[in-house]
């Protein structure tokens, strides 16, 4: 698997066939793994041999994402005392033009949004900042720091799924499902996405409440949220669960991390623009969706041209409907139904959203690993067909790839939410 990994690291996403093959190698490595593998485990040896693994693509650029250039801008921005939510980049840039500063430069050139206000919270961009202190005039090592970053994020992920399948009293090898699985592996530490930060503070905070520490768990979830929106929709599974709605410990922790994590905005009303990007993103903006693009072509056909202005704002007050219904249908009575329900709210989200990128499902993997299902397990299997969109000059996607996708997804919500129907199964 490290040998595979050390390979697709250096394989540009537009290779798809050749980035296929890969990933669908590694990910038999998983499975082999995983039904090879007996129930006593050696803590040490399996930490050890998932660090192997993204040590293998700890050498090489970003292959498949373009976003960390974005990072290293506003970290940059940052570095120079700089508000990187003012201007956009391109404001920024000609309105500070430098041809000796080729560092600079190099980044602006290969951004892939120059025109849009950063959408990153403060929490990030401090780690951009980090980025930006390590880079000394050298792209490569702006990406370094910030993989060190994320790298050791995994491992603390690492330790609290371990801690967590132990205290369920659960096989300690359902954490293959996340440390040796090839999406997590490549998303993460190889493509410099901050999923794993928000799985870790997430899986803290569930670790918090099973040790009484309702205020740090509060805090924990706080800085989940910080560090990426998303979280905030877990708001009604905390309402719903006994433990976390009477505790006042658990709110306050909560609302200090949340106004630390955001103050920043309030400099130069820097939240005005950070929120249009935010808007310009969820109404303007569609990739790998699945209900949204079935939606998408009864628009067509209705109206004739594509409704995703009406549609997303249909599917995002869905979002927030399901989700309150659910929370409140389930009730968890348990720490272990609370991660169910965790589970169930990243799959409402994800499939009701006109923006799918693979690494959004990570931290729902992650509650996967404890809870048992196979949604996201297979998804994370699936998400390799969106790179096909990679494959083409004009970035289309093909219908085929997308039903090979979400096939997969429908078969773990059968599998998982459908027991009385699949029993033989």
């Amino acid at each position: 698997m490290a040998v595979i990994l050390f390979f697709i690291s250096q394989v540009p996403r537009e290779a798809f066939g050749l980035t296929f093959l890969l990933f669908s190698m590694a990910f038999a490595g998983l499975a082999g793994l995983f039904f090879l593998a007996g129930e006593k485990l050696s803590f040490r040896k399996i930490l050890l041999a998932g660090l192997l693994l993204r040590l293998a693509v700890f050498p090489f650029a970003p292959q498949w994402s373009d976003d960390f250039v974005r990072f290293l801008w506003d970290g940059e921005l940052l570095k120079i005392g700089q508000n990187p939510y003012d201007q956009t980049p391109r404001e920024w840039q000609e309105g500070n033009v430098d041809p000796d500063n080729a560092y600079r430069n190099l980044l602006f050139e290969n951004l892939n949004s120059p025109d849009y206000y950063s959408v990153y919270p403060p929490l990030n961009q401090a780690i951009f900042w980090l980025g930006a202190q390590a880079s000394m005039g050298f792209v490569w090592n702006g990406y370094y720091a910030l993989r060190v970053v994320l790298l050791f994020g995994e491992i603390g992920v690492f330790i609290l799924l371990w801690k967590l399948l132990m205290a369920f009293q659960l096989p300690v090898k359902r954490i293959f499902w996340y440390w040796f699985n090839p999406l997590v592996i490549m998303e993460v530490t190889g493509n410099l996405h901050f999923e794993g930060l928000v799985l870790l503070f997430l899986l803290a905070s569930i670790c918090a409440i099973q040790k009484g520490k309702l205020g740090l768990s509060g805090g924990f979830w706080g800085l989940a949220i910080g560090m990426k929106l998303l979280p905030l929709m877990l708001g009604p599974a905390f309402l719903a669960f006994e433990k976390s709605r009477k505790s006042v410990r658990f709110w306050v922790g909560t609302t200090l991390a949340i106004v630390i994590g955001f103050t920043p905005l309030l400099i130069d009303s820097s939240w005005v623009n950070f929120f249009q990007s935010l808007k310009l993103y969820q109404g303007k903006f569609e990739f790998n969706a699945s209900i949204y693009y079935l939606l998408r072509e009864v628009g067509y056909w209705i109206e004739g041209y594509n409704t995703i202005a009406f549609l997303t704002k249909i599917l995002s007050l869905s979002t927030v409907i399901l989700i309150g219904y659910f929370s409140r249908k389930r009730q968890p009575k348990s720490l272990f139904e609370l991660v169910d329900l965790m589970v169930l709210i990243y799959l409402i989200y994800l499939l009701l959203q006109p923006v799918v990128h693979p690494w959004y499902i990570l931290p729902a993997l992650g509650f996967s690993v404890i809870r048992g299902k196979l949604t996201v397990l297979l998804w994370s299997l699936g998400a390799i067909f969106s790179y096909q969109a990679y494959g083409n000059v004009d970035f289309q996607e093909q219908s085929i790839f997308l039903i090979l996708e979400y096939g997969l997804v429908v078969l773990g919500i059968y599998l998982d939410y459908f027991p009385k129907r699949n029993k033989t199964t």
